[in-house]
């Protein structure tokens, strides 16, 4: 593969290094080429452009998503955020006082503020504890189950340590106990593999704007169709219906796919940006892809070590992972990224830490640069 043409399509590269790949991703020169091509075809036709329209672009993005995941289109649907797919899933379920939610320690927002209604209506709400390795967590996450659990609610990859969760394994202990596993999937999908039906996730959702170098408000939710019943629309508008082009008479059916969750008119410019997102990875290969990102971080992961910073993902080390986390002894985390912010390197800090996240447009002379900075901050 030439690196060296996936590092030139990147306009970003020419100003700054971005290394928080797994926070947002900068648009490639690929996706604003088709988006002014769309604005253009717009711009003269408006809706009857040849440009691209709703069809077009969402069978793209969801044969694209369909092939990565192991599911059928007809059970992913694109809404905006992962957050808006949490409530969807969290509103839509049915359960009882008694009941009991687990969710993840130290969790991104968007998978814990959406469940917390259900504590005012008698469901409990606990935290399994985060663990070393994937392996650990396993086995804590086991004995923290009981016959109270109706829902495990975590996401495939921890944003503050990198550390990819078991999902498969998770997925059979929810199984075993008829236990609904719903994900986050913001940080997995397209740096993990992940293989939906296979793993025995009950449902999941995911943002468009950091693996999959989608645009910043779209998302995409995943439900498969033996799950589809469990989750009751919360909102209904025009899409959410059979036959939803033609107005009236008013309709009662729901769609049988997914789709019945994207209700109503979503942004097509963000559907072109993301169709040619996924398009530019797809034509590399989401295992090229992968194999790119897991090079890269496993690199800056040695060269930090090599300069004496603690590296976490050492303690999970058999699990690839794009996200390296690291510290340096006397040094606040805060200090060495804003040393990195002065010499327009760009990486955030996550519970006292650095975090960098390199993708397939970075280069190992970046890192090198972003490792220099770090091992000489004082």
């Amino acid at each position: 593969m030439n690196w060296q043409h996936v590092y030139d399509a990147f306009p970003v590269n020419r100003e700054l290094i971005w290394l928080n790949n797994c926070g947002t991703t900068p648009a490639g020169a690929h996706v604003v080429a088709a988006v002014q091509r769309f604005l253009e075809g717009y711009s003269r036709r408006g809706i009857l452009t040849d440009a691209g329209n709703y069809a077009e672009f969402g069978h793209r993005i969801k044969t694209i998503l369909g092939k990565l995941l192991g599911c059928r289109e007809r059970e992913l649907a694109l809404i905006h955020n992962t957050a808006e797919g949490m409530n969807f899933l969290s509103r839509g379920i049915a359960l009882f006082p008694g009941d009991e939610i687990v969710l993840l320690e130290n969790e991104y927002p968007s998978n814990v503020y959406p469940w917390r209604h259900w504590a005012q209506k008698g469901v409990s709400l606990v935290h399994a504890p985060m663990a070393q390795t994937p392996e650990m967590f396993l086995e804590k996450l086991a004995v923290r189950l009981n016959a109270r659990t109706r829902v495990v609610a975590v996401s495939a990859v921890h944003w503050c340590t990198g550390m990819p969760l078991p999902i498969a394994a998770i997925g059979r202990l929810c199984r075993e106990r008829d236990i609904l596993l719903i994900v986050d999937g913001a940080q997995g999908v397209g740096m993990q593999p992940m293989d939906v039906a296979a793993t025995g996730i009950s449902a999941m959702a995911f943002s468009a704007w950091k693996w999959l170098m989608g645009p910043l408000g779209l998302g995409v939710l995943y439900l498969p169709e033996e799950n589809l019943e469990k989750f009751q629309p919360v909102f209904q508008g025009t899409e959410s219906v059979v036959n939803d082009q033609q107005y009236l008479p008013y309709k009662t059916q729901l769609k049988p796919t997914a789709d019945r969750f994207t209700f109503s008119t979503a942004g097509l410019v963000d559907w072109a940006y993301f169709s040619a997102a996924l398009s530019f990875l797809e034509d590399i290969g989401f295992d090229a892809v992968r194999s790119r990102i897991y090079a890269l971080s496993d690199f800056a992961t040695q060269r930090l070590m090599a300069s004496g910073l603690k590296v976490v993902s050492t303690d999970f080390a058999t699990h690839p992972t794009g996200i390296v986390v690291c510290e340096k002894p006397g040094v606040a985390a805060a200090v060495l990224v804003e040393r990195l912010g002065r010499a327009g390197i760009v990486a955030t800090e996550r519970l006292g830490r650095v975090r960098l996240s390199p993708h397939i447009y970075n280069s190992f002379d970046q890192i090198d640069r972003a490792v220099e900075v770090l091992s000489t901050a004082r």
